[in-house]
């Protein structure tokens, strides 16, 4: 994806301008994710000041763990980004629904987390990395999850 990228979300009331060359894209298959997205979570990592929006005052951020937040517009519902809020060396950064981009061209699936917890009804093809909710959260920096 080259610089310059451009997204908003489904009535447009946020928009924003992705600074980040990114090309991959990475799926979430945990519970928080499904039922945010209503099936599997399709984003792209962007930098903490990679990115610059439009219409923030649209946005409603909510506190979904620990370690991360959500935000949606508070007028269509659209999802618009996840961001770390942890410390450490992601602290800030985005991932992005890649749904929301003006043009998707050029992007390929690297990445799928919580596999443990993907639905039987369907298996994403192609050699990609594959993490469970164990190993994820440790290439994070956080702990194993609480039984």
């Amino acid at each position: 994806m080259a610089e310059g990228k451009t997204g908003r979300c489904l009535c447009g009331a946020v928009s924003f301008t992705v600074k980040d060359d990114v090309t991959d894209l990475g799926v979430c298959h945990c519970n928080m994710c499904q039922r945010w997205s209503g099936g599997i979570h399709v984003g792209f990592n962007v930098s903490a000041d990679g990115v610059a929006f439009e219409g923030e005052d649209n946005l409603t951020i909510f506190t979904s763990s620990e370690w991360a937040e959500r935000a949606f517009c508070r007028t269509c519902g659209s999802p618009v980004f996840y961001r770390i809020t942890m410390d450490g060396p992601m602290k800030g950064s985005y991932v992005m629904e890649a749904g929301s981009l003006d043009d998707k061209s050029g992007l390929s699936l690297t990445d799928e987390i919580y596999v443990d917890h993907k639905p039987d009804c369907y298996t994403l093809a192609g050699d990609h990395r594959r993490m469970t909710e164990a190993e994820f959260l440790k290439s994070i920096g956080m702990g194993a999850p609480d039984a």
